[in-house]
């Protein structure tokens, strides 16, 4: 199973449609599962940071294997990450991706990461990384099933 653990809701509508496409490809492959903590509005960084944290963890499962998602992570391409997403399901049931919100990730979880991943060095909207790492997720498993998809 895959769980994302994600800081806040989507409100527009076509990125719930981009989203949604995708869950459905996905579950010929995996069961996957979007799990959304309250963003905490605060302009106190370490406020939110702490109140995030502490959703966050509730959500995660001791043995679930954690994907960071964080802009300092391993810069890796398509292929890789599909041997990443296939290695780990062998030895473990879940992976939980998690996505921080717009102060990142509390420390403490950074931590408890199995892998810290990047897709770039650049900034995304939560909302559009998002549906981004659903696309990466859903072509990994193309790709570990020899299934042909677009480049």
């Amino acid at each position: 199973m895959i769980k994302i653990i994600c800081v806040g809701k989507i409100k527009e509508k076509f990125y719930r449609d981009g989203i949604n496409e995708y869950l459905k490809r996905l579950s010929k492959y995996t069961k996957i599962e979007i799990i959304e903590v309250e963003d905490i509005n605060d302009s106190n960084k370490n406020i939110v940071l702490e109140k995030e944290k502490e959703l966050i963890l509730k959500k995660i499962n001791p043995k679930d294997y954690i994907i960071m998602m964080e802009i300092e992570g391993n810069l890796i391409d398509s292929i890789q990450l599909s041997n990443k997403i296939n290695d780990v399901l062998i030895h473990n049931s879940n992976i939980s991706f998690i996505i921080g919100g717009s102060y990142g990730i509390h420390q403490d979880i950074k931590a408890m990461s199995n892998y810290k991943l990047s897709f770039s060095k650049l900034t995304f909207p939560h909302q559009l990384f998002r549906l981004i790492l659903l696309e990466q997720i859903y072509r990994s498993f193309k790709i570990i099933n020899n299934e042909t998809y677009h480049k």
